[in-house]
C-alpha cells in the first residue's frame, strides 16, 4: 500500500511557531539581561550560571554586586560561594565591603574568615576599617576635641590643677571586634586613668617633671580589656598648669565658715533680744501684779477696821511710817541727784 504524508493541521503549525519565537525571545532576553554577566564571570574563572542570576533576580539580589564580589575574591585566591554572598546580602549586610576586607586581611596575613567578618560587617562596624587598622595602627585623640573637651583636667595633692592632653594609638583586635567596646570606652578609661595617676602625685612638679609617668601608670592597669581594640601606646602631648584648686576650696571654705559664724552670732544676737524682751514684758506683768497688790491694801484695812483687829491709832501710826519712808526717798534721791551734779 502506498503510505500517505503526514500532514499536520496548520492551526498546530502556527501554535508552534508562536511557541518557539517566546522561547526564543525569553533567551534573547536572558542574554540581554544577564549574557555580560554571565560573560564576565565565567572569562574570570568564577563562572555563575543564568539560572543562579535569575534565582538573585527573582530573590531580590542585585546581581551585579554579587558577580563582581565573587570575581574579587577570586582574583585574589579567596573561594566564596555565591549562595553564601547573596544570603549575606539578604541580611543587610555590604557584600562588597566584607569581600574587600577579607582580601586586605589575606594580604596582610591577618587570620580572618568570612564567617567572621559578616558578623562584623552585620554587628554595624566596618570591617574594611578594622583591618585597615589592624594594619595600621590608629591614634585617637583623649580627650575627643569634637565633643568639646580640650584637655582632661585633674588635680595634684598639692592642690595645683594640671590640664593633659593624651594620644592613644591602637590597633584593631579582629577577635573582639563583634561584642568588644567601641573608641568612647578607650578614652574614657585612659582620661580615668590619667585622672587617677595626677590625683595620687605628692605634687604637680613630680607630674611636670615626668610626663611619662602618666603613660607608663595607664598602660599598666589593661584599658584594653573587653574592647576591640589593643592599647599600643598612650602619649602625653601636652601638660599645662592650671588654677591652685586647693587654695581656691580653702578660700572658699573659709568664706563659708565666716557666713556660718555670722548666722550664728545673728542668731544669738536675735535670741538676746527676745530674751530682753521677754524680761521687759515680765517687769511689767510683775509691776502690775504689785499694782494689783496695792490696791488689796485698803479694802485688808477696811476689812480689819470691820473686824476690830485695827484700831485708828493703829492706822494713824501707820500713816506716820508710810509718810517718814516716803520722806527718806524723796531726800536720798534729792542727795543723789546733787551728787551727780
Amino acid at each position: 500500500m502506498e503510505q500517505l504524508p503526514l500532514v499536520i493541521p496548520k492551526q498546530f503549525a502556527v501554535v508552534g511557531v508562536i511557541f518557539a519565537g517566546i522561547i526564543l525571545l525569553f533567551l534573547l532576553l536572558l542574554l540581554f539581561k544577564y549574557g555580560w554577566l554571565y560573560i564576565q564571570a565565567l572569562a574570570s574563572g568564577a563562572p555563575v550560571s543564568l539560572i543562579q542570576l535569575v534565582g538573585m533576580t527573582l530573590r531580590r539580589v542585585k546581581a551585579r554586586i554579587i558577580v563582581e564580589s565573587r570575581i574579587m575574591a577570586k582574583k585574589a585566591g579567596i573561594e566564596i560561594d555565591t549562595p553564601l554572598l547573596e544570603a549575606h546580602y539578604l541580611a543587610g549586610g555590604n557584600v562588597t565591603n566584607v569581600v574587600r576586607s577579607l582580601i586586605a586581611a589575606n594580604k596582610a596575613n591577618i587570620d580572618l574568615s568570612f564567617q567572621q567578618a559578616c558578623a562584623i560587617d552585620l554587628a554595624g562596624r566596618d570591617v574594611l576599617d578594622a583591618v585597615r587598622t589592624s594594619v595600621n595602627p590608629k591614634v585617637i585623640d583623649c580627650p575627643d576635641p569634637k565633643r568639646g573637651r580640650q584637655t582632661i583636667d585633674a588635680v595634684a595633692k598639692d592642690g595645683i590643677q594640671l590640664k593633659v592632653k593624651a594620644r592613644v594609638t591602637v590597633r584593631a583586635n579582629m577577635p573582639r571586634l563583634v561584642g568588644g567596646a567601641t573608641e568612647e570606652t578607650v578614652i574614657a578609661r585612659v582620661g580615668e586613668g590619667i585622672v587617677s595617676t595626677i590625683g595620687s602625685a605628692e605634687t604637680h612638679k613630680k607630674v611636670l617633671e615626668n610626663p611619662g609617668l602618666i603613660s607608663k601608670v595607664v598602660l599598666e592597669k589593661g584599658l584594653d580589656a573587653g574592647t576591640a581594640f589593643e592599647i599600643l601606646s598612650i602619649d602625653i602631648a601636652d601638660v599645662d598648669v592650671g588654677e591652685n584648686i586647693g587654695a581656691k576650696l580653702q578660700a572658699d571654705q573659709a568664706e563659708a565658715d565666716k557666713r556660718v559664724a555670722q548666722a550664728e552670732a545673728e542668731k544669738r544676737r536675735a535670741m538676746a533680744v527676745a530674751r530682753e524682751q521677754e524680761m521687759v514684758a515680765l517687769v511689767s506683768e510683775n509691776r502690775a501684779k504689785v499694782v494689783l497688790a496695792e490696791a488689796e491694801i485698803p479694802k485688808a484695812i477696811s476689812q480689819a477696821f470691820r473686824e476690830g483687829n485695827l484700831g485708828i491709832m493703829d492706822y494713824y501710826h501707820l500713816r506716820n511710817i508710810q509718810a517718814d519712808t516716803e520722806m527718806r526717798k524723796s531726800i536720798s534721791k534729792s542727795s543723789g541727784d546733787v551728787s551727780h551734779t
